[in-house]
């Protein structure tokens, strides 16, 4: 059997893996190992709470680890010259790359990005970026260009240090409906998605995004902007049968559980039936679905012995591929 890496490789490509590939907590094991420049200009100040690199001002509520900002760095484009804008190419940035691939060994490699979305309206204050979308187009263009750029210069970075996959967080979805008009993003960000995948794919990269909420009304159009893989946390508000008949075959998967309903409250029994679904629908027989694993289980409420069985169904999917094959 082939590497972690190229199992990976085959999954996104629909390429006949030999098993399923996923991304599990210990003791199951991941295919999967990441990598990304220290400082990001895409951090959040530790457990959310603090300055990050831009200005914007963080706090944090309940249990979860990520924090939201109360104060953004640029309230008022008046200030937009003084933004303290960070310097992506400084040298210090880029040292854990150094020998990132020998530590990595044969799993796929993923090189973290700078979020395109996220971090605008972290910079900018959600409302008033939803307000730049109508009344500050030009504006918003800009700093979203800025953006761009850096997601760039670390493909540049990540390629010659011989990285897999290229991946970043833009949450999109509310439960029912996208965050903005569907035609507002394909003006918007449409194009600018399509400029950092082409580049990504040019340098040898496959591409990944981390999408959650309802998203269906961009699918299409990522998969059309080059976009190999979405990892999704949530599926039932869109529903499995849904994104498989619509767009399994066309963008690989990368999926855990359900983690607001069947994994936060289904029986075992549901979950493991969930685990064989998931793989039935949105993967096909070539490929195309990646199993997950939700990293901050405590803040959605996920139970150990929900995780285990979870997990272990999993691998037993995957030896019954081994099997079969």
């Amino acid at each position: 059997m082939t590497t972690s890496r190229e199992q990976v490789k085959k999954t996104i490509r629909f390429a006949h893996p030999e098993r399923l590939v996923g991304s599990l907590p210990e003791p199951y094991g991941t295919d999967f190992a990441g990598v990304g420049l220290s400082p990001s200009p895409d951090d959040r100040p530790p457990g959310g709470v603090g300055t990050d690199e831009w200005g914007s001002v963080w706090r944090n509520i309940g249990v979860c680890r990520l924090g939201e900002v109360q104060t953004p760095a640029l309230p008022d484009w008046a200030g937009f010259e003084q933004l303290r804008i960070p310097d992506i190419t400084e040298a210090h940035r880029w040292t854990p790359l150094e020998g990132a691939r020998d530590r990595a060994g044969d799993k796929f490699l993923i090189g973290a990005g700078i979020s395109l979305y996220e971090r605008a309206h972290f910079i900018r204050g959600l409302q008033n970026l939803w307000t730049d979308i109508h009344l500050e187009p030009e504006r918003l263009t800009r700093l979203l260009g800025i953006l761009v750029e850096m997601n760039l210069e670390a493909i540049r970075r990540y390629a010659a240090a011989d990285v897999d996959g290229y991946m970043f967080c833009d949450d999109w979805g509310l439960q029912h409906t996208l965050m903005i008009d569907p035609d507002a993003w394909r003006a918007l960000w449409k194009p600018r998605y399509a400029r950092v995948y082409g580049a990504a794919h040019e340098a040898g990269l496959l591409t990944l995004l981390h999408s959650c909420g309802h998203i269906v009304d961009i699918m299409d159009d990522l998969i059309e902007t080059g976009l190999d893989v979405i990892q999704m946390d949530q599926q039932e508000n869109m529903g499995l049968e849904l994104l498989g008949k619509r767009f399994g075959g066309r963008i690989a998967f990368w999926c855990p559980v359900d983690i607001q309903k069947t994994m936060a409250h289904g029986s075992l029994d549901e979950i493991r039936a969930y685990c064989r679904r998931m793989a039935r629908v949105l993967g096909r027989p070539e490929g195309g679905f990646i199993a997950g694993y939700y990293a901050d289980p405590q803040g959605a409420g996920h139970r150990q012995e929900a995780i285990d069985a979870m997990c272990q169904e999993f691998m037993a999917i995957s030896g019954e591929i081994t099997a079969a094959g």
